[in-house]
């Protein structure tokens, strides 16, 4: 409980202060992690330069550093967001590439949206929740419970579910997109590790299939989306074109074709692919 203690008076004191100063104190809290959390900094390295083979050393030390910066940005986001309005927060959004959630909506489906950890997914799903229709995130949960609980009504509030990685959780995701909704989820992680192994970036990895079986099963179309931190802190969510379950895939040739869009995503703004955990073999 200490942790989430620890957490909740943390984000009672940054959801009050100005979205400028709690950005530098967020950064400050970067460094701190940089110097501390040495483990999760080798791992994110190694997960760097297995995206960025060619890059030298120091290019990925940078590149990590940038990337702890932008992930405690993304935690001011979610420690902001029980004040946030859904008016304001689209003025932070740029949309690329809304054609193809219209194509892949337009199946009558539901839609799978897959992407990898990268950005503030809160500020699109709100945005989409409202706009669009419902938006459910399909998560890993959270230890201690209460944290976990936290985080799920304060995304209930801006209309978007929160769906645990869970068979329970399955079920709701399948009658989500029965009902014509979309869910979120990421596929760079294999929580549950149950994924098979594939390669990402050239190197095997275990990445779960779960996406890919639902799409297959029940005709769901894929679409791939990443949400980008631009350089002013607003965020910028770019769609692909949709990929439609075809006769004769099976789920592992789906999800490859699915790592390889990401891939791509993550390639033109890796310092922003927050992953510091064992993903590859033979990570530290």
């Amino acid at each position: 409980m200490w942790r989430y203690r620890g957490f909740r008076a943390l984000q009672w004191m940054v959801e009050r202060l100005p979205r400028g100063w709690a950005y530098a104190l967020a950064v400050l809290a970067a460094r701190v992690a940089w110097l501390t959390a040495r483990r999760a900094r080798r791992r994110l390295e190694f997960n760097l330069a297995t995206a960025l083979p060619d890059s030298a050393a120091a290019e990925v030390r940078r590149l990590a550093w940038l990337n702890f910066r932008n992930h405690a940005k993304a935690y001011v986001d979610l420690m902001q967001l029980p004040r946030a309005s859904v008016t304001e927060l689209r003025t932070l959004l740029v949309v690329e590439g809304s054609q193809h959630l219209e194509a892949a909506r337009a199946a009558g489906r539901g839609v799978l949206v897959v992407s990898a950890h990268i950005g503030s997914w809160e500020t699109v799903a709100a945005i989409w929740a409202a706009s669009i229709g419902p938006v459910s995130l399909f998560a890993e949960e959270l230890d201690p419970r209460p944290l976990y609980e936290w985080y799920r009504q304060t995304r209930a509030r801006l209309g978007i579910s929160v769906l645990p990685t869970n068979r329970a959780g399955l079920r709701r995701v399948l009658q989500s997109l029965e009902a014509g909704e979309m869910v979120v989820t990421a596929i760079d992680r294999d929580v549950l590790g149950t994924g098979a192994l594939l390669p990402f970036f050239g190197r095997l990895a275990r990445i779960p299939l779960g996406p890919a079986q639902i799409a297959l099963r029940h005709g769901v179309p894929l679409l791939p989306v990443v949400v980008y931190r631009r350089p002013d802190d607003g965020y910028t969510a770019i769609g692909s074109e949709p990929i439609f379950p075809a006769p004769g895939l099976d789920a592992r040739q789906l999800t490859s074709t699915l790592l390889r869009r990401l891939e791509g995503f993550i390639r033109a703004r890796p310092e922003q692919w927050h992953l510091p955990h064992a993903v590859f073999e033979g990570s530290p």
